[in-house]
C-alpha cells in the first residue's frame, strides 16, 4: 500500500500508486520524490517583513496601491484603494515582479486580467441560509458572528493564480512566454476553528458539545466570554473538550467533496492540499487536536475511496504537511503528518486516486507539477471573514497572509482589486449531500433544548 521512506532529501509517504498507468504521472511522482527539501527556518518561517514590504511596494509603484486611513475591512484589516485599475493599463504592458530586473516574474497586464476573469465561487447548496446575496457579501468581509460565520467553511474560492516565490522566499524567475502559472488554481477555503475566536463562536457551539464546560460563560449572553474584543475564556482547570464526533466528520466530508468537485469542474488534474484547521484552530489548548488531526485525515481519504470514479479530470492528490516541532531529542513530534500517515496506513488505502504525503514546502510541489504540465490546485487555509490574505499588512503572520505574499492572490481574489469577486455570475451553488441539510441553527438550538430537560431532570 504504502513505505514510508526518506526520498535523497525530505520524508515522504505515497499511496495507491499501483493505479498509475499514465506513464506522465508515474514521471511525476518519481520527480516529487527527489526535490530539495523545504527550507524550514528560512525568512519564510516567521514574520515576513521585507516580504511585506516588498508587495506593498510591487502594489504601490505598479497600480497606486494606498491605505485608506481609518478604514478597516474588518478588525485589524486595513482598507485600500489602487489608484490604477489593472483594467485602466494597456493589454500588452509588462509588468515584473518585485520590480523591474532580470531576476524577476515577468507577466503581461492582458495576463492578469484572465486570471482575474477565472475567478469562480463554489458553495455547498445544502446549507441553511447559503445564497447568492449572502455569498457577495460575505466575500467583502460583512459575514456576522456565529451562523454565518460558520457557513463560510462551505465555500471554495478557486482561480488561477501563479506563484512568485517559494517558501525560500526567492523569486521565481519566468519569461512571458513560459506557460506553466497559468496551469496554477489556489483553492480558498476555510476551516473548522476550535481555537475559541469570537467571530467562529458558531464552530465551538456545534461542534464541541460540552462547551459550557470548557470555557467560560458570559451571565448576559449565556456565551463563551470574550476578551481582548475575540477570544474567549477557558476555565482554569477546564475538562478536555468533548467533540460532536458525527457533526465534525460530516461537515470534513462536505467540505472535502466540495473542494473537490470545485477543482475537478475547473479541470484541475493534481490537487494539492495542506493542513486546513490543523494548527492553531485544532483546539490543542481543549486537548481535542488529536482528533480533530485524524477526523480530518480520515475525511479525506474516505471521500476519495467513495467518490474517485465521479471526477473527470482528478489523477493524483498530494498532501503537503511540513513537520515543523521537533523534541529536544531531535525525534518528530505527532504531528498532521504523522496523524494523516496513521489514518491512511489504518484504512489501508488503496483507492483508484494515488495519494502523495510529503514533509515539503507546498509551493515547491506546485510549481514542480505545473512546469511538468499538469493542472494543478493549492489549498489556501483562508479565515471566515471571506477577504483574501486578511492581515496580510501585519508582516504575514500565517499561511493565508504568506500566500498573499508569495503569489498574485491579490489581485486575483481580493475583492477591493478584482470585480469578478462580486460578480454574482461567478458563484455556483452544488448539491454536495443529496438531500442532507446542514442546519446550524437547528443543530444549536436541539443541544440548547437537551440542556435544559437534563437540568429540569435533575432538580
Amino acid at each position: 500500500m504504502a513505505n514510508q521512506a526518506k526520498s535523497p532529501s525530505y520524508e515522504i509517504v505515497p499511496f495507491g500508486l499501483d493505479h498509475i498507468t499514465d506513464q506522465r504521472l508515474h514521471n511525476l511522482f518519481r520527480d516529487l520524490m527527489h526535490l530539495d527539501p523545504m527550507d524550514k527556518n528560512g525568512p519564510m518561517s516567521g514574520s515576513c517583513g521585507h516580504q511585506t514590504d516588498q508587495m506593498e511596494k510591487f502594489l504601490s509603484q505598479t497600480f497606486g496601491f494606498r491605505n485608506i486611513p481609518g478604514e478597516y475591512i474588518v478588525q485589524g484589516v486595513r482598507s485600500f484603494k489602487l489608484d490604477n485599475s489593472v483594467s485602466s493599463l494597456k493589454p500588452e504592458t509588462e509588468i515584473r515582479f518585485p520590480s523591474n530586473t532580470t531576476n524577476s516574474f515577468a507577466m503581461s497586464v492582458q495576463e492578469i486580467m484572465n486570471w482575474q476573469r477565472s475567478y469562480r465561487v463554489y458553495a455547498d447548496n445544502n446549507i441553511r441560509g447559503m445564497n447568492k446575496e449572502f455569498l457577495k457579501r460575505a466575500l467583502q468581509g460583512k459575514s456576522e458572528d456565529g451562523e454565518e460565520a460558520f457557513r463560510m467553511k462551505f465555500v471554495v474560492r478557486i482561480s488561477t493564480c501563479p506563484i512568485l516565490m517559494e517558501f525560500d522566499a526567492k523569486i521565481i524567475c519566468r519569461n512571458l512566454n513560459d506557460n506553466w502559472p497559468n496551469r496554477i488554481k489556489l483553492v480558498s477555503v476555510t476551516g473548522i476553528d476550535f481555537a475559541g475566536r469570537k467571530h467562529d463562536v458558531g464552530d465551538i457551539l456545534y461542534y464541541v458539545s460540552n462547551w459550557r464546560e470548557v470555557f467560560q460563560i458570559d451571565p448576559q449572553s449565556r456565551l463563551p466570554l470574550v476578551y481582548n474584543g475575540r477570544d474567549f475564556y477557558v476555565n482554569v482547570n477546564e475538562p478536555r473538550g468533548k467533540l460532536h464526533k458525527e457533526r465534525v466528520q460530516d461537515s470534513l466530508m462536505r467540505m472535502v467533496r466540495l473542494r473537490l468537485q470545485a477543482c475537478d469542474a475547473e479541470g484541475v488534474q493534481v490537487v494539492v492540499e495542506t493542513g486546513i484547521g490543523l494548527g492553531v484552530f485544532a483546539g490543542n489548548h481543549i486537548g481535542i487536536d488529536a482528533k480533530v488531526r485524524a477526523l480530518s485525515a480520515k475525511a479525506i481519504l474516505t471521500v476519495l475511496e467513495r467518490d474517485a470514479s465521479l471526477y473527470k479530470n482528478i489523477r493524483a492528490v498530494i498532501l503537503a504537511l511540513p513537520r515543523f516541532n521537533r523534541s529536544k531529542s531531535n525525534h518528530p513530534v505527532a504531528d498532521t503528518f504523522d496523524a494523516f500517515v496513521n489514518e491512511f496506513h489504518k484504512a489501508k488505502y488503496n483507492g483508484p486516486i494515488p495519494v502523495l504525503i510529503a514533509d515539503q514546502d507546498m509551493h515547491r510541489l506546485t510549481v514542480a507539477i505545473a512546469r511538468q504540465g499538469f493542472i494543478v490546485s493549492e489549498l489556501n487555509p483562508a479565515d471566515s471573514h471571506g477577504v483574501f490574505g486578511e492581515y496580510w499588512q501585519n508582516r504575514g503572520p500565517a499561511v493565508e497572509e504568506k500566500l498573499a505574499l508569495t503569489t498574485v492572490g491579490l489581485l486575483v481574489q481580493h475583492h477591493l482589486i478584482n470585480t469578478e469577486v462580486l460578480n454574482e455570475n461567478n458563484y455556483h451553488l452544488l448539491t454536495i449531500n443529496e438531500g442532507s441539510t446542514l442546519d446550524w441553527l437547528a443543530g444549536v438550538s436541539n443541544d440548547n433544548e437537551r440542556m435544559t430537560t437534563n437540568c429540569c431532570s435533575h432538580q
